[in-house]
């Protein structure tokens, strides 16, 4: 009798951040740090639960909701909270019924479904990604069929942003082009382009007919809610389709509920209702329909006066904390007279940058120091 074999599987590459965070967790030291991974912690170096998620999931106790399924799309009042958060509650979209918000497993299933999509309608394509990107970007569009390439964006000699660059590639991709673009915060690097900049980079997209998509994984770490979301805003003021993947799991601190949305701007209500179609089908043929606990919880925190004001408050808080934390390493740093200035630092946003320090610099801070950076 034959017998299946799986000899022909060959052992998959280690992610490059999770396999950090695997090497730190077996350390033994004390204290030591994980730099390496994307999660907001305190000072005691703890992911916080936040006062206004807690008492968000008190009141859903309180009222001993049953658990039924969720419809494919997900949670209609979360998807209709979501939606104003990124676009804004008066934004001409909305009024003018061209977009969709469908909740999603994470930023990540956004960025997965999404993914299927555009492979699904416009087969073989290209989605060009910025130079960094979050190496799951790759991943994920390469998984769902898209080839990938990459325009530039970071100049490892002054820590900025290559604008000028950037926009000369995005003048010379062809019409229908697929681009992916970090709304604020942006990952791995912390530079993001002004509201000036984004204007005209919107202007560009809209003129040469190129697609874009917009993965907003941290709204309110860089500058404001609104501020963080100016991207969004601007290019669906062009008129122009678009796609928008965001991430609760950051802003209301709730990473292992795996609560994201997917939005779809389209040209008019009757393509909007095709591509709706087709991106049910696309999630019913993959996890039939969402976890319902994070979508009750953001949606309980964005509909309570009380409860919102209080994230807000909170959500400041950690913004105001990161920045401080930019300021002290920043000056820690330059006061070590390490032959370059680390004020760059200082004008990055978000939870990442990058330092510039080399791979010897990295692998000594890991095994001597117990700093785990990627």
């Amino acid at each position: 009798m034959s017998r299946i074999s799986f000899d022909h599987i060959p052992q998959a590459a280690a992610d490059p951040i999770l396999g950090l965070s695997e090497a730190f967790l077996r350390d033994a030291r004390s204290p030591k740090a994980n730099l390496g991974i994307g999660i907001y912690q305190d000072d005691t170096g703890k992911v916080p639960l936040l006062p206004s998620v807690a008492q968000a999931e008190q009141a859903l106790v309180q009222r001993q909701l049953a658990k039924p399924y969720l419809p494919i799309t997900g949670y209609e009042p979360f998807n209709e909270q979501m939606q104003q958060l990124l676009f804004g509650a008066d934004h001409p979209v909305r009024r003018e019924k061209r977009v969709m918000t469908m909740q999603t497993v994470a930023g990540s299933g956004a960025l997965r479904v999404a993914g299927d999509f555009l492979s699904f309608a416009f087969p073989g394509a290209t989605i060009h990604l910025s130079d960094p990107s979050w190496e799951n970007h790759r991943a994920i569009f390469e998984q769902s069929g898209l080839k990938t390439a990459t325009y530039p964006y970071f100049d490892q000699a002054s820590r900025q942003l290559r604008f000028d660059a950037m926009l000369a590639a995005f003048e010379s991709l062809p019409s229908g082009s697929l681009v992916l673009l970090h709304a604020c915060c942006h990952n791995p690097t912390g530079v993001d382009p002004t509201k000036e900049q984004w204007d005209t980079l919107a202007g560009v997209i809209a003129r040469r007919g190129l697609f874009p998509f917009v993965d907003c994984a941290y709204q309110g770490f860089g500058e404001s809610l609104a501020d963080d979301a100016y991207a969004i805003r601007a290019i669906a003021a062009t008129g122009i389709p678009m796609i928008v993947a965001a991430s609760c799991s950051k802003n209301f601190g709730l990473y292992r509920d795996r609560i994201g949305s997917l939005s779809f701007v389209a040209p008019d209500e009757a393509s909007l209702a095709r591509i709706t179609s087709q991106l049910k089908r696309i999630v019913r043929a993959n996890y039939s329909s969402p976890p319902a606990q994070g979508a009750l919880i953001v949606t309980e925190i964005l509909t309570n006066a009380s409860l919102r004001a209080q994230w807000e408050a909170e959500l400041t808080e950690m913004r105001d904390r990161i920045k401080t934390q930019r300021k002290a390493l920043t000056e820690a740093l330059n006061a070590a007279d390490l032959g370059q200035d680390f004020s760059f630092i200082l004008s990055h946003r978000g939870m990442f940058t990058y330092t510039g320090f080399s791979e010897a610099v990295v692998d000594t801070l890991r095994t001597e120091h117990g700093v785990y950076l990627v």
